[in-house]
Order: structure tokens, then sequence, then C-alpha cells
């Protein structure tokens, strides 16, 4: 029998039910979606109608689903929260993904459990705490190398879940605090304004300014495309798609395409398995994540440390590249490109004063584009991005994608052909129908055996194929009127349906209180306690609290507001550890319309720390 870790499954984002039912679609083995209160993406909530919704079609198919219940939460919001997740376990959602321990000290449901990604999971001693705790699987920082996330998985065996795909946080997960510090909207509360994409003044110690009004801590976005092989060879059970605001047509692109690669490689080794069921996906495109929403891709860290990680001219969308400007009129432009152009596609490009701008094409004839409003300052051999293809974007929301599940049917009935019994095999289920039915003796059996056979597997809409249809030697003698057969299907498909969904219903899972040593002994700010019931939990497990988490400490001046892995010294060319001379520059001042921020680095650990001045 495959251990848990070799079980491979694909997990996608939901911001709602018509998001989670693109993933599932287009091959998701999972989907994370936001409960109705206490998610870290307050913006994609979603009602318990609707994600017992999900999880019904998520069971259908043999996936999972995870429900973020992931912010910190208040003493005041304790209750309430362990209130919703016993509504969630009654839902039948597979497990909830959470960040404040002092929910695991207040009688949660007997339901999984996943450590959030904001619990800042980056070290081995780390994961390995919350495996004693009872965690079922564990979301990695997503700054971890191939050789780190091998490591952790070396030394525990709970599930590790690792991001690939997607926006990525300059902070560690948990560890940024700069909305609050601006407006009092935290992140680790589900209300992040995303200060890191805005506009900022670098300058040094010296005055000399280094980057005038750049977004020089926003990142491009995570694409692990070539690295699928090497996380899971590392350890990495649960390849995350990120995107819970993300609309489904986003969904569906990434997660088709990510489903072919992981299905290719499962297919040459055996080694591993896929986490749903068997199912057959047809789509009517061919995925391709460059077409989707991006800021230009990087692999991050995961092949080590590496440059043109950020993207500090603009925090949109830039999409693919498409070719050059070949030639420019007063009212129109060519592109020399080979990718077909449609009427209102959007462009933009990065002008000679390194920002980008924006064009809606208003008239496209075949390479040549008349926009709506021509650009100012367009030169020749100008690189142009498409960042709407109106086209493919059409073929991704026009629900001709299939998922259907392999069955065999078998019918056959009663000596006196009265009482027909219909059996519906998969690969997990088997369910048998039975159904009294007016028949009679055949005239033409070939012909009444065509029939049957046509009436019963006529599945339309339902979930399921037909590969295997056969029938007893006594219902070969009989003929049915279409109707009844019709009736016989519809009721099998529906108890079909029902016993794969009761099939893979969610095992319990009670939770026991332990008493293991945390990491630390000592809790600091960054610790994130804001309750009296997480303070006990790690009081519990050795650890005393020497001071509240930030949002209970509302004066951020002089604190650290956000820890970083990317370094904007590496990224100048002026690392530390190969320049040591360059220290003269620190520290670095941020300056932008929310304030002023200071930026040291901390070799010894490659990271950089910024303070709210």
């Amino acid at each position: 029998m495959l251990s848990p870790r070799n079980v491979i499954e694909l997990l996608s984002p939901a911001r709602d039910y018509e998001c989670a039912r693109a993933a599932i679609i287009h091959g998701a083995d999972a989907v994370y979606i936001g409960a109705p209160q206490f998610s870290a993406r307050k913006a994609a909530g979603n009602t318990i109608e609707d994600i017992q919704r999900t999880v019904s079609l998520a069971h259908t198919y043999g996936a999972r689903v995870f429900v973020a219940l992931n912010t910190l939460l208040t003493d005041a919001e304790l209750q309430p929260a362990i209130d919703l997740a016993w509504q969630l376990y009654e839902a039948n959602a597979d497990a909830l993904i959470v960040q404040d321990m002092g929910l695991v000290e207040k009688g949660l449901p007997p339901i999984e459990l996943h450590a959030s990604t904001q619990t800042d999971n980056r070290t081995v001693e780390k994961v390995q705490f919350l495996e004693q705790c009872g965690f079922k699987q564990v979301v990695l920082a997503r700054e971890l190398t191939a050789e780190q996330i091998a490591e952790i998985a070396k030394n525990t065996s709970v599930r590790l879940e690792c991001f690939i795909h997607g926006a990525l946080c300059v902070s560690y997960s948990g560890q940024c605090y700069m909305s609050y510090a601006v407006n009092g909207r935290s992140a680790n509360r589900g209300e992040c304004a995303q200060p890191c994409r805005l506009k900022y003044d670098l300058i040094d110690k010296n005055g000399q300014m280094l980057m005038k009004q750049k977004h020089v801590l926003s990142l491009k976005d995570q694409n692990q495309t070539a690295n699928i092989a090497k996380l899971i060879a590392a350890g990495a059970s649960t390849l995350k798609i990120e995107g819970r605001l993300k609309d489904a047509a986003y969904v569906a692109n990434t997660t088709l395409h990510y489903r072919r690669i992981i299905d290719q490689l499962l297919s040459s080794d055996k080694h591993w398995q896929r986490a749903s069921a068997e199912s057959q996906i047809e789509a009517n495109f061919v995925p391709d994540v460059c077409k989707t929403f991006n800021r230009g891709y990087t692999t991050y860290f995961v092949d080590g440390r590496k440059n043109n990680m950020s993207q500090p001219d603009t925090p949109k969308s830039i999409g693919e590249e498409i070719g050059k400007v070949a030639e420019v009129r007063s009212n129109s432009f060519r592109i020399a490109t080979n990718k077909p152009l449609a009427n209102g596609d959007g462009l933009c490009f990065r002008t000679p004063q390194g920002t980008y701008d924006g064009i809606r094409v208003n008239r496209a004839e075949g390479n040549l584009v008349f926009p709506l409003k021509m650009p100012r300052n367009l030169p020749k051999g100008t690189l142009m991005h498409r960042n709407l293809d109106v086209q493919f974007e059409r073929l991704l929301t026009d629900g001709k994608t299939t998922r259907l599940i392999p069955i065999c049917i078998n019918v056959a009935c009663s000596a006196d052909g009265q009482l027909l019994s219909l059996t519906i095999t998969d690969a997990d289920v088997q369910t048998i129908t039975e159904q009294r039915i007016a028949g009679e003796q055949a005239q033409d059996t070939t012909r009444a055996e065509q029939n049957m056979q046509r009436q019963l597997t006529k599945l339309g809409q339902t979930p399921f194929v037909c590969t295997s249809f056969s029938a007893s030697a006594e219902a070969k003698q009989m003929w049915y009127a279409a109707s009844n057969l019709n009736a016989l299907r519809r009721q099998a498909v529906d108890a079909h349906i029902a016993a794969r969904i009761a099939h893979f219903s969610p095992e319990h899972y009670e939770w026991q209180h332990t008493s293991h040593p945390y990491i630390s002994k000592q809790l600091e700010r960054n610790a994130n306690v804001i309750n009296s019931s997480a303070m006990q939990f790690y009081q519990r497990h050795g650890s005393q609290l020497s001071e509240w988490g930030y949002e209970r400490n509302s004066n951020c001046k002089g604190q650290i507001v956000m820890t970083t892995k990317f370094c904007l010294m590496h990224a100048m060319g002026c690392c530390l550890r190969q320049q040591p001379s360059k220290r003269t520059m620190l520290p670095l001042t941020l300056s932008g319309e929310n304030g002023q921020y200071s930026i040291t680095t901390d070799c010894a650990k490659c990271e950089m720390i910024i303070r709210k001045k």
C-alpha cells in the first residue's frame, strides 16, 4: 500500500462555487475555499450552503474540500469560529486550514486540520512540532528550496503542501505586518491592503536615490511548471495553486495545465498515485498559463536564490509576449507576431520611461492593431504583451470541458421479466438499482438489446461515461419501453452519485491535546498570539508569552513589519556576502505615500528586515 506522501494531490483555489466547479471539472484533486468568516481572504467568503454544494460535487469525483478558517482570532471571535467549524464538519468538509492555535484549545469537531502557511512553516523543527500536535497536512513556506523541502520530508511523515503557481507574498507568510502598520488592516486577519504592491523611492544611507517611484517590493508570480517532478521527488505531496481571489477562467486554465503535467509524471512512475478518482477530462482548449493573469514568472527559491524575481515596473498583469512593434502609424500599429489578434484584446508594453502602458484593441486586421486610443509613446521595436486574450477567455468559460468517470453497466431481470436490475460499477463503488417495469417478450431480440443499451447508456450531463455494457440472457429476451428504461437509468445514476459521495466522505480525526515542547521558549510579537486560548496552547507546550501579537499592540513604530527572503541588495547586484564593502549603503530607506521604512539585512540568515520608521 502506498504511503500518504505517494498520493499526489493537485489543490486548486475556489473563490466561490463556480470557481470550485471549474477546478474540479478541469482536474483538481482538491479545492480550498473560504469559510463564511475568519478566512485569510476576507473578500472570498462562502455560505455553508455553497460549501455543501462544493463538497457534494468534489466527493462525486473523489476529490476533497479544504475550508480556510485561517485568520488570527480575538477572544470574542473564538467561540463563533468554533461554532462555524462544527457547521463545516456537518457539511462534510474534508479539512480545516487554520492559523490560530487558540482554536485547538476550544473543542474543535473531529475533522482533519491543516496548518496554514500563515503559521510560518520553514524549518524541520516547526513541521515536526505541528505533526506531533496532530496536524495531518502542513502548508510549507513559499521560500523553501527543493533541498529544504527534502530535508523536512526526510524528518517528518505528515503530508507536505507547497505552492506551485500564482502570486507571491514578498514577506514570509504570517510575518508581514506592513498593512496593519499602515492602516490597521491585518494580513493575518484577512484584510491585507497589499502595501507591497505600491510605489516607493529606495534611498541608500548616503541619500543616493537607487529607485524612484518603483514597485520595489512587488514580486513576479510563481510558476513551477519545470519543477513539478523535482518537488514531488523532494516530498511534496500536495501541489497548490494560489488564487482564491481569481476568477473561474484562471482556475480552469491553471488547473488543467498542471493536471496534464502531473498525469504525465504519474503515468511514467507507478511509485506515485493520483489523489482523486479515475476520470477522463476532455477540454476544447489547450491550457496556457502565460495567457491568464501574471506579473511575469519566477521559480522563486526552489532552485536557489536567483535574480529577476521582482517586477518593479508594474504590479498588474503583463500576460504573454506576442512580438515587437514593426510599424507605427497615426491611428494604428503593426506587431511582428504569428499569434492571432482579436477585437477586445488587452495589450501592454513597457515605455521608454520604465512604466507600463495598456491598450485595448478596438479592431484587429491580421497583425495590424487599431486601438481605442493611440498611445503617445510607442517606438518601433517595442516588445508587446497581451494580458487579455478574449478568444481564449471565451474557450475557458464556455462550459464544454467534461470530466467523466468510467463506469460499467450491467442489466438483468427476473424470470418473468418484470423486475429489472441495473448494476453500475466503477473503480471505487458498485450500486444496484431495481425497478418493477412492465415488459414483454421481444420479437426481435437484437433490436430489443440495442434499445436497452441505447437508453441505459444515455448519460448526457451526468458525471459518467459508459465504457462497458452487458445484459443477462433473460434481459436480452425482453422489450421495455424507452420511457421506463430512462426512468430506471435516472434513478440508478442518482443512487450511484449518492453512493460515491458517501464513499468519499472524510474520516473523523479526534484532536488530542499534547504537551511536547514548542520550538521556542519565549514568544515575541511575531508569534502572532492575540487571544488567551492561544497563549494557553503555547504555555502547555512549554513556552511563555513575552509580548502579545501586533494586533494587540497598536504602536508599530520602530518595529519589524516584514521579514523577507527576497533581498533588494541582492536584486541590485550588491549582495553583501559577495561585496562586503556595499554595507555602507545600509540602512536603506523605503519612502512612499504610506510612510517610511528602514531596510537592513541579516546575512547570516540571508534575509531582509523592514522596520516602520
